[in-house]
């Protein structure tokens, strides 16, 4: 496998598609992260306050993002985050995880990143920053 450090500027991270959205994976992200929106896990909570049906908290979303850099963990860590939400996530929905390298030099690297659906929309974007230890 390819080193991080070994990519290029334009060069792109090998994508991730996860599993469908289930109620499963919202409940224990609510769990874990104290969000207990209920939109994010009651049909009728969701379709009261004007939603199609239950959402994906953003922040699932966004912390999903990682595992486009989980295989590179011992090279560094993400430094930071700058994201913006662009369209809902909703259960069933399968996403894909992109990353492609903007800028590169020997403390770290940036990434434009994307969550695709399986529309092809994009439901979030935004840049990491990755810093070489």
């Amino acid at each position: 496998m390819k080193r991080l450090w070994e990519y290029e500027v334009n060069e792109s991270l090998k994508e991730v598609t996860l599993n469908p959205v289930s109620r499963l994976d919202l409940i224990k992200y609510a769990g874990a992260s104290g969000d207990f929106n209920p939109i994010h896990t009651i049909d009728e909570e969701a379709l009261k306050s004007g939603l199609p049906g239950v959402i994906a908290h953003g922040m699932w979303t966004m912390g999903n993002l990682a595992k486009l850099f989980t295989p590179y963990y011992n090279e560094g860590f993400l430094e930071d985050y700058q994201i913006r939400f662009s369209n809902m996530v909703f259960l069933e929905d399968i996403l894909t995880l992109k990353a492609s390298i903007k800028e590169k030099n020997e403390t770290d690297m940036l990434f434009q990143i994307y969550v695709i659906n399986q529309h092809g929309e994009n439901v979030l974007r935004g840049s990491v920053k990755f810093r070489f230890v």
